[in-house]
């Protein structure tokens, strides 16, 4: 259902208030051409009763000629910020930057956060918004799960659909995702509830199935047939099946990039609000699908690149695939059965 202007206010005064801004702070909202209008009028009023200076950098759109879709995810690396270096200051001069626009995995993205500006990217529609509102329990839940996956030296996930795979960790930090950013030169977003990290270079090992039902992203679809990936040293080597597997192979060999097949972040989702099945309701062009990446007990992995957690791969092509069903363990440990987070539930 649509959700009112009071209500998605009272939403972002929530989340503002749980990323601790404060009156005479300068909170910045970055725009673009996709950018919902009730989102930035419901943000905009939060912040100004927040007390915040608020200012608002609208920029074009860029990647029309190399994407093959519309998703904000379709096509990495270069944003409306590169080459801009007017725009990059002012973000680098602000408190907070609510980013209605979408900078994932961008060199601009990464170096107004060294400054210690926040981050909070909400490009979900409204009503995903409103639904999904961070608590400080699903903070506590993930910063928990995140111990023992900071601790681990392997992760092995396996499936009665076939996916038996072993990761080698340790290389790379893990990442938590609570849906706020409350400490200076935090990243998050709205919505979101999961952590991961990235195994170590040519760390993996083994066979994903991403079985009949599971989501593949940027695509926003459930498979209807397996898809077969053999992982060798850190790269999908071999990706088989029926069509679905057809198309992904094809969208990948786009990219005309090798790294395009490595293996990127992987982890597990831990937020009950979102859910498998709302990417049903909606059009493709309506929502990123983060309920699909951030439902409880879903395994993600996924292909591309690592420059957000430090490393050197910034190929263009970036794949998510949620799988349900998977058991994930650290170190021998299970902190996921067939689906189930073994964490007691939602704190």
């Amino acid at each position: 259902m649509p959700v009112s202007d009071h209500q998605l206010t009272q939403a972002w005064s929530e989340v503002l208030r749980l990323s601790e801004v404060q009156p005479g702070q300068a909170v910045t909202i970055l725009t673009g051409a996709a950018t919902h209008p009730q989102t930035l009028r419901a943000a905009t009023m939060a912040a100004q009763a927040a007390g915040a200076i608020v200012s608002r950098i609208d920029l074009p759109p860029v990647n029309a000629d190399k994407a093959l879709s519309r998703d904000a995810l379709a096509y990495l690396g270069e944003t409306p910020l590169t080459g801009n270096p007017a725009a990059i200051a002012a973000l680098k001069a602000s408190d907070l930057v609510l980013d209605l626009m979408t900078l994932l995995f961008s060199p601009e993205q990464i170096d107004i956060l060294e400054s210690g500006t926040k981050i909070l990217l909400a490009v979900e529609p409204p009503e995903v918004l409103v639904r999904t509102v961070p608590t400080e329990a699903d903070r506590a839940r993930v910063l928990a799960a995140s111990t023992k996956l900071k601790k681990a030296k392997t992760m092995h996930v396996t499936s009665e659909a076939g996916t038996d795979v072993t990761f080698q960790l340790g290389e790379f930090p893990t990442i938590c995702e609570y849906g706020f950013v409350d400490e200076p030169g935090r990243w998050d977003h709205w919505p979101s509830g999961f952590l991961f990290t990235f195994a170590n270079e040519g760390g993996s090992n083994g066979t994903i199935v991403v079985d009949t039902g599971d989501i593949v992203l940027p695509q926003k679809s459930y498979t209807t047939a397996p898809i077969r990936l053999t992982i060798e040293k850190g790269y999908a080597r071999a990706i088989e099946g029926g069509i679905d597997a057809q198309l992904l192979s094809e969208y990948m060999a786009t990219f005309r990039d090798p790294e395009a097949y490595a293996m990127s972040h992987i982890g597990w989702g831990l937020q009950p609000r979102c859910h498998w099945s709302t990417l049903a309701m909606y059009d493709k062009e309506q929502t990123i699908a983060m309920d699909a990446r951030a439902f409880e007990g879903n395994f993600l992995f996924s292909l591309g690149p690592n420059n957000e957690a430090g490393g050197q791969r910034t190929t263009a092509c970036h794949i998510d695939i949620p799988l349900r069903n998977c058991t994930v363990s650290l170190d021998g440990e299970v902190v996921v059965r067939r689906g189930k987070v073994l964490d007691g539930g939602a704190a």
